[in-house]
């Protein structure tokens, strides 16, 4: 049961999405609208406090997905959760789009053990291994990294896939008997973000406007544009 008053938000891919709680209530907004992101967020923000009667200042802390995905994605979340946060002045929690499709497999299906991947184009995808923690949180196993598919060694446990990185390269775990392939979730959604940035809050784990960060995995950037958008 969530208590804190919550607003989060992601356009580190192709979805763009955001959740408010607030007072008990929750209003959601996921939509794939590659390249449309900076144009859509504040207006569907001032939405969302619209239809729950409430103010940016009535929040306690503000949650954004951190990466990794498109660099312009993710500029674009930790921006737009940089100047809100500023301007009520709120602490900031950022979470990663690799938990966040986790998360959303733990509390849909109950999937305790997840592999996550992200089409990161250029023949390679970001990629993490998630377990499920006694609270119902979704915990990193080693690291993230941004890897050449033919090079990557999946776990032998029993585990879901999620996440456009097997969609683009299917063969990795459609040949395995431990991995159940899940095609209904493929891109991350702030709704499940709102375990992480509650857990966050609740300890003290936050950090200031200024403070808050991106997380590429690499440095290097691709050009190559969205799907249609050529």
């Amino acid at each position: 049961m969530i208590k804190h008053n919550i607003l989060a938000l992601d356009a580190s891919t192709e979805a763009l999405s955001l959740v408010l709680h607030y007072q008990g209530q929750t209003f959601h907004h996921f939509e794939e609208c590659p390249q449309q992101h900076s144009q859509k967020i504040l207006p569907l923000i001032d939405e969302l406090l619209a239809k729950a009667q409430c103010k940016l200042t009535d929040l306690d802390v503000i949650g954004f997905g951190q990466g990794p995905g498109s660099f312009t994605g993710v500029r674009i979340s930790v921006a737009i959760a940089q100047g809100l946060a500023y301007a009520a002045r709120l602490p900031l929690v950022g979470v990663s789009t690799l938990q966040m499709m986790a998360q959303q497999a733990f509390e849909q299906d109950q999937a305790s053990d997840v592999f996550s991947a992200i089409d990161a184009r250029m023949g390679e995808i970001y990629y993490a291994h998630y377990k499920a923690d006694d609270n119902g949180l979704m915990t990193l196993v080693d690291e993230e990294q941004v890897i050449k598919p033919e090079l990557l060694t999946l776990p032998e446990t029993t585990a879901a896939a999620v996440g456009t990185g097997w969609q683009t390269y299917p063969a990795l775990v459609t040949e395995l008997a431990n991995v159940s392939l899940n095609e209904n979730i493929l891109l991350p959604d702030a709704k499940y973000m709102l375990a992480s940035v509650a857990t966050a809050y609740a300890h003290g784990d936050t950090v200031t406007a200024a403070n808050a960060q991106p997380k590429y995995v690499r440095d290097t950037v691709t050009w190559k544009k969205l799907p249609g958008r050529e």
